[in-house]
């Protein structure tokens, strides 16, 4: 629940959220237009530019390889990006974990599922795979399981229980459904559809102390806080994109604590430096804004959203129905809402509503097999959208009724 005022004209985070939002070149230089696809990849404040630009400039070169200053102060880049990711993440115990750079969150599974999983598991294990969240964390565990059916590994892959009323994990199912077999479980932090926390500590609770728990947090790092110190999992997974940084950035925070250490696979090759670079920059960022008064203030815009479509008869809001009102006591969508028009199609509605300034995501979202299967239109809320925004969008919506 968020304790800001949604009926209030200026909301106690007003003038906070008014500084940061000047911080975004292209979000100033196009009053006209809101950015409602921030799920997608998010907009990057000034610091995170100009971090870029300072890099390019001063100390661009390879990292591990060169002796000289410019070679060096970028390798201690890098090494110090591992550490900026831990502090971010509030590792109880940085000197026993690692993290690994990755092209995004995509990568960083598949680098799991390749490279760890196949010397983690043991004939007649299984795994839980989440059918309904995004195909990123599904695809490489089912890869996973081919690859080691190849070498004579036979491991059973066990669809993830939901509660279709609400779209959250059923937790209740997944504890019967556990057993001393099931060694490996991927889980999603914030489900990139219905915008649900998926209560990660209830599954720990429901899977036991000694399966490993990977979880895909590219709709939570940059978000809201996210602290391993809290979730007892394994490994977190996220793109740094989403959370600020340049494309092609991304990292896999691994606790080493239970199974093999993670080591990835192959020749590393030229990591992304500028990429790196950007997400340090971008993780100062969201730390000086506070991710809690970002969590606060997405969570309350999409209240707001929610509560202004429940009273449009010609929509219909995907997640869970109870979380609509804005006096409820439900857990609230985490900045992402999804509707559907009854009689205008996703993709058709996704072009009016540009036509109207607003850039929002209009498709089937990535989803998995199990997971929605007709488009819809996702509205993906950050720090830099405003109430006036969120309003002048419902008054659209309410014109196509």
């Amino acid at each position: 629940m968020t304790d800001i005022d949604l009926t209030a004209p200026s909301w106690e985070l007003g003038e906070w959220q008014r500084a940061l939002r000047a911080q975004f070149p292209i979000i100033t230089a196009h009053p006209d237009l809101a950015y409602l696809d921030s799920a997608a990849t998010a907009q990057k404040p000034q610091a995170v530019l100009d971090a870029v630009h300072a890099y390019l400039t001063t100390s661009n070169a390879n990292a591990g390889r060169g002796t000289y200053p410019w070679a060096n102060r970028t390798t201690a880049l890098v090494e110090q990006a591992r550490e900026r990711v831990k502090r971010f993440l509030g590792d109880p115990a940085p000197e026993g974990s690692a993290v690994h750079f990755t092209s995004g969150t995509t990568e960083g599974l598949r680098t799991l599922a390749r490279d760890w999983l196949p010397h983690f598991l043991a004939d007649g294990d299984e795994i839980v795979v989440p059918v309904a969240d995004h195909e990123a964390n599904i695809a490489p565990w089912l890869e996973a399981q081919g690859q080691l059916a190849r070498q004579g590994v036979h491991i059973r892959v066990r669809p993830m229980p939901y509660q279709r009323a609400s779209g959250d994990y059923d937790h209740r199912a997944l504890a019967e459904l556990a057993g001393p077999r099931t060694r490996f479980v991927a889980v999603t932090h914030v489900h990139h559809v219905y915008g649900g926390d998926m209560n990660i500590h209830r599954v720990r609770r429901a899977v036991g102390p000694d399966a490993v728990i990977c979880l895909d947090a590219a709709q939570s790092v940059g978000h809201q806080p996210v602290s391993v110190a809290e979730l007892d999992v394994d490994f977190v997974v996220f793109s740094g994109h989403k959370a600020m940084a340049l494309p092609g950035t991304g990292a896999v925070w691994a606790r080493r604590a239970r199974g093999p250490r993670f080591t990835p696979g192959g020749w590393a090759g030229t990591p992304n430096t500028v990429g790196i670079a950007s997400l340090t920059a971008a993780l100062d960022w969201l730390e000086a804004a506070g991710t809690d008064r970002i969590e606060r203030w997405t969570v309350a815009l999409a209240a707001r959203l929610t509560e202004g479509l429940r009273h449009l008869d010609a929509y219909e809001i995907l997640g869970c129905q109870t979380s609509l009102a804005a006096g409820s006591p439900v857990q609230r969508r985490r900045g992402i809402v999804t509707f559907r028009h009854h009689a205008i199609d996703s993709g058709d509605l996704g072009f009016i509503l540009f036509s109207d300034g607003f850039m929002v995501r209009s498709d089937q979202h990535c989803q998995g097999g199990a997971g929605e299967r007709t488009g819809s239109v996702r509205v993906s809320l950050h720090v830099h959208n405003t109430v006036e925004e969120v309003d002048r969008l419902l008054a659209v919506l309410a014109t196509l009724g």
